[in-house]
């Protein structure tokens, strides 16, 4: 294979449970600080301990982060998956494995290099206790892959001092195991291979970060004081995240009492309901969930569209239905969230495509809930929000001020003859809202059940039509207000193609490789829901669009169906939907097939 630098793949195969993550999270960082692009995946089972896991790391000197398919190297450390892992090495490549172990001669391929590294014999003699072997194992494989591809040791060095500053024992013994692996491998092989590392300056204005993460100290500067939520994977990570956040940020100096509130439910119906209560009495506050806490949070979120409640749900996708694959992505909720409940209802949804939007929706989520006086949704994924991301560092602007909405303070209540909560006194279908113990005026009777402007009791048809169509027009209002969408123009394109949320990375990255090919297309990833003026033009201009969303039903495409009122035939669906992140290739390929059908 000729030699190729900054640019290759490689993918880690162990074992659930084994205590791997750290040594990957390890490699991922010391690449990030040698001034490389890089991304990681993390594909791991839905239980606790044993099952094979893989992390799939991709270098590349450009700074495209979408999956790829294609691994130069694989590191085959769980013989439960050798076949598996040995199938995907690229042709040319190589494979490392423990030696300790002989490898069965039915797993060796005359187009693979193999370098066996004795990683159990080595951490047997040099470390004592069973648990400290089997960590220190994967401590080893990092050392042996720094010298294969050529990370800088002094970076790892300073990694596990940083880590390990409080704790001497371990910091010595994660530097004697890569150690280990690193000699080994300088000891016995030509290094580094022609897949290597050089270092670069593409990182210094950029930080590694997942979604989940993110979106909670996005919480945190919009003002959020009130959490609610159900344990659910991938979502448990955002509301631990927004805790630590909480406990550093949000608690009294003086006192040392707390200024937040974290409560964890008996089930997901029971935290929407909570954060439903605190938005009510004037706190921001939201719940983390997935697919099916949406599912059972729908009665709740039903009385918040129609009483006009301020909440903020974030839902981490996961595949489905019912329980699914929980740890592996999809988008299978657009529709889902778009109308949960039963009736007619319409909820304002936002899509970030990676953790730098999931913590800047995370503010315009609690701006838009409470300037509308209804439900609002950021639906990421499970690639978005529990995968290592590079991404610009975070900016804040100190200005900025929570956008509360049409609340009445004491002194207008005050000076008002009347308040009447559901009567929309200005015309653009928001009305005013009061907060509980401003002011005796302000007091009203929150109506989940049929109500009039004034907001008393009706089953008049007459009256009930006129503040449902109100509520109506009012969340359609904001499709001016949610994220513009994100559209690349190329020239010469007579095609579009659209996607949302996650799938942007390997989007972006295939609109390129198509123009380089000679099959240029313009693109628009749709950032909000309801959909603007500027998505409904976008797919207009072109005779085809290509529709690239992660579920089965084409959910993204239904929606721009049911909501345009753009012809069905400019919009073709490329689907992808096995659980695993998407890769530029499959969407070449994907929108290719369909072109050669459409013409």
């Amino acid at each position: 294979m000729s030699s190729r630098v900054n640019e290759f793949a490689f993918k880690i195969a162990t074992a659930n449970g084994t205590g791997s993550g750290s040594a990957n999270g390890l490699i991922m960082q010391s690449i990030f600080r040698m001034g490389i692009p890089v991304t990681g995946k993390n594909l791991f089972p839905s239980n606790i301990q044993g099952l094979p896991t893989w992390y799939e790391i991709r270098v590349n000197k450009n700074g495209y982060t979408a999956r790829t398919p294609v691994f130069d190297l694989v590191l085959a450390l769980n013989a439960a998956t050798y076949a598996k892992d040995v199938a995907e090495v690229r042709s040319g490549g190589w494979l490392l494995y423990d030696s300790t172990w002989p490898l069965d001669e039915k797993l060796i391929r005359p187009d693979v290099t193999y370098i066996g590294v004795p990683l159990a014999d080595m951490c047997n003699t040099a470390f004592k206790g069973i648990r400290e072997r089997i960590l220190m194992k994967n401590i080893a494989y990092s050392g042996a892959l720094a010298a294969l591809i050529g990370i800088d040791p002094e970076i790892i060095r300073a990694l596990t001092q940083e880590k390990y500053s409080k704790k001497p024992a371990l910091m010595d013994s994660n530097q004697k195991a890569v150690a280990l692996g690193f000699d080994y491998i300088k000891a016995n092989f030509d290094c580094p291979l022609p897949i290597h590392l050089e270092p670069m300056d593409a990182t210094k204005d950029s930080i590694l970060i997942d979604g989940n993460t993110a979106a909670s100290l996005g919480c945190v500067y919009a003002g959020a004081t009130v959490g609610a939520w159900y344990p659910i994977t991938p979502s448990t990570s955002m509301m631990e995240g927004f805790k630590g956040f909480c406990t550093r940020f949000r608690r009294d100096a003086e006192t040392g009492k707390n200024r937040y509130a974290i409560l964890q439910a008996e089930d997901e119906l029971s935290a929407i309901g909570m954060v439903i209560g605190a938005s009510w009495a004037g706190a921001r506050a939201f719940t983390p969930t997935s697919g099916p806490g949406i599912s059972l949070m729908n009665e709740f979120l039903g009385l918040a569209y129609y009483a006009e409640v301020p909440a903020v749900v974030f839902d981490v996708q996961r595949t489905g239905p019912s329980t699914g694959m929980p740890t592996r992505t999809q988008q299978g909720d657009i529709m889902l969230c778009a109308y949960a409940s039963h009736g007619d209802t319409k909820h304002i949804c936002l899509y970030p495509a990676d953790p730098r939007e999931a913590f800047e929706f995370a503010v315009n989520a609690f701006d838009l809930a409470e300037r509308y006086q209804t439900p609002v949704f950021v639906l990421t994924d499970l690639d978005i929000g529990m995968n290592d991301w590079m991404i610009p560092k975070l900016t804040w602007d100190d200005s900025y001020t929570p956008d509360r909405g049409k609340v009445l303070s004491a002194e207008e209540l005050e000076a008002a003859k009347s308040f009447y909560r559901y009567l929309d006194v200005d015309g653009d279908g928001i009305p005013q809202r009061s907060l509980p113990g401003v002011h005796p005026k302000g007091a009203y009777f929150t109506r989940g059940s049929g109500h009039n402007k004034f907001g008393g009791y009706t089953e008049d048809s007459d009256e009930y039509q006129e503040v449902l169509d109100r509520i109506g027009r009012k969340v359609q209002g904001a499709a001016t207000a949610v994220p513009a969408p994100f559209i690349i123009r190329n020239p010469g394109a007579k095609v579009g193609i659209v996607t949302v949320g996650g799938c942007h990375a390997a989007c972006v990255e295939a609109i390129d490789r198509l123009a380089q090919e000679g099959t240029p297309a313009d693109y628009m990833r749709v950032r909000g829901f309801p959909f603007s003026d500027e998505v409904v033009e976008f797919l207009n201009e072109h005779v085809t669009n290509f529709v690239v969303e992660q579920n089965r039903d084409g959910q993204m495409r239904s929606l721009l169906l049911l909501e345009t009122g753009v012809a069905g035939t400019k919009l073709k669906s490329v689907l992808f939907y096995s659980g695993f992140p998407m890769s530029a290739q499959y969407v070449i390929d994907g929108v290719m097939a369909k072109m050669l059908v459409t013409v």
